[in-house]
């Protein structure tokens, strides 16, 4: 009897503590997650970094200036001539020279950098996805376990009205011992499982207040509504996981990226123009001096463009590769969704046999127990067994309506369905 008040207390105390807990849906919860979590901040971080960056993909190359002596002796006597018709030696030179870029290459790198960060855009869908699935098996868990309770509760009830009935009947011998400690191993078993339970709900808690970024200890309550949905017509073709899926997506956009490398790499051979001008003042009498030349880089000659035309077909490779990554992923998806889909139909028709058949048949067949009883034309064993057939049958329709609820969210999961 001290455990049952021991066990009562925390109950009570649980409830006194969460009684003014926030509670949220699932929907919330999938919100608050999408809002705060960190990592999905990370990935807003690094992709405003490739932005930022891509702002610079039309820049020039920076100019170049230079001052010094030009053709100057080093015996300073010279610089200014000797008055006798002999020019002073030597210059001081400005110089100034300034390359202009190709223009199809600066449009090759533009387009390449402003679509860097379409691979980390889908990257964070992605990863938001996997948060998702987490958040939704802690929430159906929870819910699970949160009906677990309440059976669990009834089951007291029922289990105490058991043995203080056999205590009374033993006492003016109408009933047997062995049914009397059944059913307080029973009861001892109900109250093991409540502390477990209660153990698994704090574990979900702390699981969702570290999804959403919250102290961890924080109150927390959830709704216990759920929807079973039905994917009977769901399409299994290609194009349902290439327009759903965050990393088939992001593979598409890294082979969208490859192709722009090797465009811009391409750009890379052809030439790009400069000018050079240097602007000298002479020393003694010879006159001020310059010199305006135009310059040509010849990236295509045979010599240099061994790297670029390397780097070309290396990029082709890897685009051919990702397409294959990409194949085999829709493949992948396909067949994993297919099996799961089918094994989520079976469960959910196992569901409701325990829902329309299994259980109601099993509470008459409790209530029957439990009148005969009371009426003195049952025994404690058979209203007992009774109980615990009935008992068992309804924590396996919680579990099975678990492992529903479970496959659903990972189908959710696969198809990225919030």
């Amino acid at each position: 009897m001290r455990t049952s008040k021991t066990i009562l207390t925390l109950v009570f105390l649980y409830f006194a503590v969460y009684s003014h807990a926030q509670v949220m849906s699932l929907d919330s919860v999938l919100s608050t997650i999408k809002a705060n979590n960190p990592g999905l901040k990370m990935f807003d971080a690094d992709i405003r970094s490739m932005d930022e960056a891509a702002k610079g993909a039309r820049s020039w190359m920076p100019p170049e200036a230079g001052a010094g002596f030009f053709m100057t002796p080093y015996n300073t006597k010279m610089w200014k001539g000797d008055g006798m018709g002999q020019p002073g030696m030597g210059q001081f030179m400005f110089s100034f020279q300034q390359m202009f870029p190709n223009k199809s290459r600066q449009d090759a790198d533009s387009k390449y950098m402003q679509a860097m960060s379409s691979v980390a855009k889908e990257q964070k869908n992605f990863s938001l996805n996997e948060m998702y699935a987490q958040a939704k098996q802690n929430y159906f868990e929870w819910i699970m376990d949160k009906r677990k309770l309440l059976i669990l509760e009834q089951d007291k009830k029922l289990l105490d009205f058991m043995i203080q009935s056999a205590e009374l009947r033993y006492k003016n011998g109408m009933e047997k011992i062995s049914a009397y400690y059944k059913a307080k191993a029973a009861l001892g078993n109900v109250q093991n499982m409540q502390i477990m339970l209660e153990s698994e709900i704090k574990q979900r808690r702390i699981a969702l207040n570290a999804l959403m970024y919250r102290d961890k200890q924080q109150p927390l309550e959830i709704g216990s509504d759920y929807v079973i949905k039905d994917y009977s017509n769901l399409s299994l073709d290609s194009s349902t996981f290439t327009n759903s899926r965050s990393d088939i997506k992001a593979v598409e956009k890294n082979i969208q990226l490859t192709n722009l490398q090797a465009n811009a790499e391409r750009t890379k051979l052809k030439p790009e123009f400069g000018i050079k001008y240097d602007h000298a003042i002479a020393f003694g009498s010879l006159p001020a001096q310059f010199s305006l030349m135009g310059m040509v880089k010849i990236p295509f000659a045979p010599w240099s463009s061994k790297m670029y035309k390397a780097n070309i077909e290396s990029y082709k490779w890897k685009a051919e590769s990702l397409n294959q990554q990409r194949s085999m992923m829709i493949n992948e998806a396909q067949g994993m969704t297919a099996s799961m889909l089918a094994d989520f139909e079976a469960k959910k028709k196992q569901v409701q046999l325990f829902e329309s058949n299994i259980i109601p048949a099993l509470k008459k067949n409790y209530q029957t127990m439990q009148l005969g009883y009371e009426q003195n034309t049952e025994e404690l064993f058979m209203l007992f067994d009774a109980w615990e057939a009935l008992n068992m049958t309804q924590l396996e329709y919680l579990d099975q309506l678990r492992q529903l609820l479970l496959m659903q969210s990972e189908l959710e999961k696969l198809l990225e369905i919030k």
